[in-house]
């Protein structure tokens, strides 16, 4: 057991402990507190003034939520055409980027100027990121993405063409 450091004792008792003295303790300075200075105060130290005292609170009921109807503005009514030329898509395109929704009639057109005019107003509605429906066989609602279209319009709409 020698080798953990566990032995017998008995080798420390030659050393010999000497308690060493402390000089004795001086007695500490004694301080006087002077009385503050009556001087005004400087630098960013400034005294708060006193606070009136405060009114006695105000009550008042409480209010629950208050629920008021979002109001729609309305939507423009459709406009109604019957293009028989390939130059009337640039009203189509004017009401249209007006906000105003486009009802397309082609009955009464050619197959290739109907052919056109519906390529026209889709890529009119894809870059303006509005929407195209087909009401009824050749004709069109083109709707701009911040109008809307009534389900009342669209039923009218659907009657006036068929």
């Amino acid at each position: 057991m020698l080798y953990l450091g566990l032995g017998p004792d008995d080798e420390y008792d030659d050393y010999e402990y000497d308690a060493v003295e402390e000089p004795p303790a001086r007695a500490a300075p004694r301080y006087v507190q002077e009385p503050p200075a009556q001087e005004p105060p400087m630098g960013a130290v400034r005294p708060i003034p006193r606070e009136p005292e405060p009114e006695p609170p105000v009550t008042m009921r409480p209010r629950g939520p208050v629920v008021r109807p979002i109001v729609a503005e309305p939507s423009p009514k459709p406009h109604a055409l019957s293009p028989e030329s390939f130059n009337e898509a640039q009203e189509v395109a004017d009401k249209f980027m007006a906000g105003v929704p486009v009802i397309m009639n082609l009955q009464g057109a050619e197959r290739e100027l109907s052919r056109r005019l519906v390529d026209f107003a889709s890529g009119l509605c894809y870059g303006l990121r509005g929407q195209m429906e087909r009401v009824t066989n050749q004709v069109y609602l083109l709707t701009p993405s911040e109008a809307h279209v009534s389900d009342e319009d669209r039923r009218r709409l659907e009657e006036r063409t068929s």
